[in-house]
């Protein structure tokens, strides 16, 4: 049995956003110390991984450690439907997840059924990465709307000195340099040269749920996979992408 407690119900909305831009289904692991779900997309070229804190909760109330599958995109739609001044409360019943928003004298009652997930992750991907980048979240994602202008590809190029992206299309090419000192940047760390190309898609969804303000996080290795992360509130989510290497 749990009880959860969210006295804002449009940031579980967030977080959950965060999850269903690249998933359509995973396992929510519910444990003493908080939420965690890793889920791999359906054409498993990226994975997902959520860290929620019990801190983050107004209300936190778990008798024993248990897993809950979920239709996350169900469950997206009817956290769209949230509203102004809404607390959010989650429990178990019946093989079923209830969710009760509570407004200023008000109550409305979901019921989502509980599902067998078809891919559980267990583990994330395990790479020594040779370049760590930290950015603002929003020239991040003007980059990889710039580069959607003519190409469905990006590279990322890091050095101990700056950050660079490029693509090239049909119509022509894209170069943009980021100075490890330029005001977009935080961090600029790299024990050697790394350099990937990406699918500019799913770079697209996982930057999606970033907040305003907040710093993306990006580590780096040749021809490897890409680790993103971000957080959400207390929230910290991370994405996996493979990288995207020509035949």
């Amino acid at each position: 049995m749990f009880e959860l407690k969210i006295d804002n119900a449009k940031y579980w909305r967030d977080c959950v956003e965060s999850i269903v831009n690249l998933v359509d289904e995973g396992s929510f692991n519910i444990t003493k110390e908080g939420i965690s779900l890793k889920a791999m997309d359906p054409s498993s070229i990226s994975m997902v991984a959520f860290n929620m804190p019990a801190k983050a909760f107004s209300k936190y109330s778990v008798d024993k450690n248990t897993s809950i599958g979920l239709n996350i995109e169900n469950l997206s739609k009817i956290l769209s439907r949230t509203r102004d001044d809404e607390a959010l409360v989650i429990r178990d019943v019946d093989n079923k997840v209830l969710l009760e928003f509570i407004g200023p004298g008000s109550r409305r009652r979901y019921k989502l059924q509980m599902i067998d997930v078809k891919k559980n992750v267990e583990k994330e991907p395990s790479v020594v990465f040779d370049a760590h980048v930290e950015m603002v979240g929003e020239p991040l994602k003007d980059m990889i709307k710039d580069a959607n202008l003519i190409s469905s590809y990006i590279a990322f190029k890091a050095s101990k000195d700056q950050f660079a992206i490029s693509a090239r299309g049909d119509s022509g090419e894209l170069e943009e340099l980021h100075e490890r000192e330029g005001s977009f940047m935080k961090k600029v760390e790299a024990t050697k040269n790394a350099d990937a190309t990406f699918n500019l898609e799913f770079l697209e969804n996982m930057v999606k749920a970033c907040p305003i303000g907040t710093h993306i996080s990006i580590d780096l290795k040749t021809n490897e996979p890409l680790k993103m992360t971000y957080k959400i509130g207390e929230a910290e989510i991370a994405y996996f992408l493979a990288p995207y290497m020509e035949e």
